[in-house]
């Protein structure tokens, strides 16, 4: 039976992979930062599956432990400080944990075992100020905030560690991808859990940055299979993972409020406080390769993703549950 180790096992993506890897027989081990208010909330359904470890990518031992210990086949690096907007103000944080923490595991692999399949998660914000539309393996970076900066790093690093030391080590560049485990803080699951307040009469207005941001747009849920596939393959080799649809923030909005039979125009307003210092504007990644080397395609439609999301937030306040 294969191993997995997942960093950021609690977050949505790492939930969604723990999910799929138990499906597949894998023993899955999930590393989380041990701190007062670790949130079990998006695997509650499955806690009992996996073994949950403490680790933490600002401390290398720990990492070297978990690998010793635990002797995974795979491990899929998801830990960061995933959040854009906090990366302006945590800017120092933000590169030791989501660039300088990928040469931390990488190289504790490099120590234990040069043998497992590693997965770094690398972002299309690293794109930034695109240079070529759609954005493909091959596009330049340029990235427009400390996040993207230090995922650029990691991106690079893992790089370096597969050439100087022959390791398998992928990165997928993964354009956005939503699910109703999403957190509040960004911008899609804002906007369908106002969407639920407003439904259901909690609230009546929804503050908005910037609407003409445009995003690729996918489901988690698919996203993490890409993953899987990355590290099936015989040579490691870097994939953009995205649905080749651009969608704009305003375009979100409009099938939210729709969904649910209301015009956005009654209860959006533009608040400078969720304007960005430097934004991205138009993200489209391109998937062919995924398509061609990994058989991958996404299987949920952008409509059918923000209605998933709504509905989801919908019965969440309705049966009175934690908001997640």
């Amino acid at each position: 039976m294969p191993k997995a180790l997942i960093t950021g096992v609690t977050g949505q993506d790492g939930s969604y992979l723990a999910e799929f890897l138990l499906e597949q027989g894998y023993d899955v081990v999930g590393m989380v930062r041990r701190t007062s208010t670790v949130n079990f909330h998006r695997m509650a359904h499955i806690q009992d599956k996996i073994e949950i470890v403490p680790g933490d990518l600002l401390d290398q031992f720990s990492l070297v432990h978990i690998l010793e210990e635990y002797s995974p086949d795979e491990v899929y690096n998801l830990a960061a400080q995933s959040f854009v907007p906090t990366s302006w103000n945590q800017p120092v944080f933000t590169g030791e944990v989501t660039g300088l923490g990928v040469t931390r595991m990488l190289d504790a692999i490099r120590i234990v075992n040069p043998k497992i399949r590693f997965y770094q998660a690398s972002s299309s914000e690293m794109f930034g100020k695109v240079m070529e539309v759609p954005q493909s393996e091959e596009t330049p970076f340029y990235p427009r905030s400390p996040y993207g900066v230090a995922k650029v790093y990691g991106h690079w690093i893992t790089v370096n560690y597969r050439e100087s030391f022959d390791l398998h080590a992928t990165s997928g560049i993964l354009f956005n991808h939503e699910s109703p485990r999403r957190g509040l803080e960004f911008v899609t699951r804002k906007i369908t859990h106002h969407v639920a307040k407003i439904k259901l009469g909690l609230t009546d207005t929804l503050p908005m940055g910037n609407l003409d941001a445009r995003r690729d747009w996918g489901f988690a849920g698919d996203y993490v299979r890409a993953m899987w596939l990355m590290l099936q393959q015989d040579e490691p080799e870097d994939f953009v993972i995205a649905t080749g649809e651009t969608h704009s923030v305003e375009e979100f909005l409009e099938l939210a409020f729709g969904h649910v039979d209301l015009d956005w125009k009654d209860y959006v307003y533009q608040d400078e406080r969720f304007m960005r210092p430097a934004e991205v504007d138009l993200l489209v990644g391109d998937p062919s390769k995924a398509g061609e080397k990994l058989g991958w395609e996404p299987q949920v439609t952008f409509p059918e993703l923000v209605a998933m999301m709504v509905d989801a937030d919908i019965e969440m306040l309705k049966a009175g549950d934690a908001i997640v």
